[in-house]
C-alpha cells in the first residue's frame, strides 16, 4: 500500500487504538521490507511508548455508585502525596516501574494470553513507607485509593467476618481502584497456631479463596509488619512480595535533603548518617520536623546543625525510654 494512503489511515483511525496499532504497524512493516531497519526499530519504540503516554493521560478511573454493603468497611482516600516524598530503594524504584509498566500496557499482555501482576503484598517494619507507596501508586497510575476499615470488617459475630470480606472483595472486582488491606496479619494469622480459634481459621480460608479468584481491575495490596505471622497459604497468593527495609546511608541523605528542601537550612547530611542508621522513615520525619519546629523558634533563623543535634537528641532520649519501659513493662 503506498504510503500516502497509510498516512491518511492513520490520521483517521486516531483515537480508536486498536485500528490505530494496526496502520502503525503496516507502516513499520513497510519500511522493514524496504530495509529501512534504523527507521522501522526507531517507529517500534515509538508505538510501544505511545501505549504508555496514553494511559498516563488519560482521565482518573470512573467511580461506579459506592455500594451500601461495602460502605462500613471502605474509606476512600484522596492521594495527597507525590513521588518526591517517597523514598524507594533501587531494587523497589525498577520493581515498580515495572508493575506500573505492565499495568499500563496490560491489553497488549493480555492478547498474549498473559496475565498483568495486580495482587501486591508489602512487608516490613513499621514506618518504612509501606502506607506511603500505596498512595503515592493509587494516584501515579490515576486509580481511586480505598483503604479497607479493619476495625469494621472484623465483626464479634459468628461467620459474619467472612461475609464482609467478601464485600470487599466484590467491590474490588467490579470498581478498578486500589484497595488497601493494612495490617493484613490481622486477618491472615496463620492457621498453624495453636491459639487460634476455629472461626480465624475459616476466616483465613475465606480470604485465601478471595484473593485466589479476584481478578481486580487495578490493584489488591496488603500490607503486614508481622511477615512471620501470616499464614504460609498466604504468599503465592500474591502476583509480588516487596520488600521494605529502614533506609540506607544513601536513603537518609535523600531524605534529609528533601525533609529540608521547603526551609532555609545549612546542614550537610553527611555526618549524621551513622547517628540515624536504624532509623524508620517516621522516625527521620519526627527528627526533621523537630528541628524545623526549633528553627521557628528561634525566630526563622533557619535550620542550623545545633537544631538537628538537639532533635536527634530528644529521638534519642525517646527511643531509650521507650525500649527500657517496654523491657520492664508488666500487666497491671
Amino acid at each position: 500500500m503506498a504510503r500516502g494512503e497509510l498516512m491518511k489511515k492513520l490520521i483517521t483511525s486516531y483515537g480508536r487504538d486498536d485500528k490505530f496499532r494496526t496502520v502503525f504497524e503496516q507502516i513499520i512493516g513497510e519500511e522493514e521490507r524496504k530495509g529501512n531497519r534504523v527507521l522501522a526499530g526507531s517507529l517500534r519504540k515509538s508505538l510501544d511508548r505511545l501505549g504508555e503516554g496514553a494511559i498516563q493521560t488519560a482521565p482518573a478511573a470512573k467511580l461506579l455508585p459506592f455500594p451500601d454493603e461495602a460502605r462500613d468497611f471502605i474509606q476512600r482516600v484522596e492521594p495527597q502525596r507525590t513521588p518526591a516524598e517517597l523514598h524507594l530503594s533501587q531494587e523497589n524504584t525498577e520493581l515498580f516501574a515495572g508493575i506500573i509498566r505492565e499495568f499500563r500496557q496490560g491489553d497488549r499482555l493480555r492478547r498474549h494470553g498473559l496475565d498483568v501482576r495486580s495482587k501486591l503484598l508489602f512487608c516490613g517494619p513499621p514506618g518504612t513507607g509501606k502506607t506511603m507507596c500505596a498512595e503515592v501508586f493509587a494516584g501515579e497510575l490515576g486509580l481511586p485509593f480505598f483503604v479497607v476499615r479493619l476495625d469494621s470488617l472484623v465483626s464479634s459475630y459468628l461467620g459474619e467476618t467472612a461475609t464482609n470480606i467478601r464485600k470487599t472483595f466484590e467491590f474490588a472486582r467490579r470498581q478498578p481502584c486500589v484497595l488497601f488491606f493494612d495490617e493484613f496479619d490481622a486477618l491472615a494469622r496463620s492457621r498453624e497456631e495453636a491459639t487460634e480459634t476455629g472461626e480465624l481459621r475459616r476466616v483465613v480460608n475465606s480470604l485465601l479463596m478471595f484473593i485466589e479468584q479476584i481478578e481486580p481491575g487495578g490493584f489488591l495490596i496488603a500490607a503486614t509488619n508481622l511477615a512471620d505471622q501470616l499464614d504460609p497459604a498466604i504468599w503465592r497468593r500474591f502476583d509480588e512480595v516487596v520488600w521494605f527495609d529502614l533506609p540506607d546511608a544513601r536513603m537518609i541523605k535523600a531524605y534529609l535533603r528533601h525533609a529540608f528542601r521547603n526551609v532555609e537550612a545549612s546542614i550537610d547530611p553527611t555526618p549524621y548518617v551513622e547517628r540515624l542508621t536504624g532509623s524508620s522513615y517516621a522516625e527521620l520525619a519526627r527528627i526533621t520536623q523537630h528541628a524545623i519546629k526549633l528553627s521557628i523558634l528561634d525566630g526563622n533563623t533557619g535550620v542550623t546543625d545545633g537544631h538537628l543535634r538537639s532533635a536527634l537528641r530528644n529521638s534519642e532520649r525517646r527511643r531509650a525510654r521507650t525500649y527500657k519501659g517496654s523491657a520492664g513493662a508488666t500487666s497491671v
